[in-house]
C-alpha cells in the first residue's frame, strides 16, 4: 500500500483505546467492540491484532508470525493489513512504553 502514513517494522502499534479486542465464543472469531458496534474479524486479522494488545513493535509481530508460517513470505501482507487497520482507526502508532 502507499498510504501517507505507512506502517513499517520500526513502528510501535497498539489497539486504539476506543476498541476492545476479544474472542467471541458464539461467533468463533475475534471481535473488536466499540461504542457504536462490533467488527467481526477473520482469523488472520484476529491473529495479527491480538498480538498488539498493549502495544508491540511491528518487527516483533512480523517475526513471530513469520516463524509460524516458515514456508510463506507473509511480512508484506501483515504490513498491508496493519495499514488498513490504522486507516480504519482500529490501531494507532504509539510511543514505546
Amino acid at each position: 500500500m502507499s498510504g501517507v502514513d505507512e506502517v513499517n517494522d520500526a513502528d510501535f502499534i497498539e489497539i486504539h483505546p476506543m476498541y476492545m479486542l476479544r474472542w467471541e465464543e458464539s461467533e468463533q472469531a475475534h471481535i473488536l467492540l466499540y461504542p457504536e458496534g462490533i467488527v467481526k474479524l477473520n482469523s488472520s486479522a484476529g491473529e495479527i491484532l491480538k498480538r498488539f494488545v498493549g502495544g508491540r513493535l511491528v518487527a516483533e509481530v512480523v517475526a513471530e508470525l513469520s516463524a509460524l508460517c516458515p514456508d510463506e513470505d507473509i511480512a508484506a501482507d501483515i504490513l498491508a493489513f496493519l495499514e488498513i487497520a490504522n486507516d480504519k482507526g482500529w490501531t494507532r502508532k504509539a510511543a514505546q512504553a
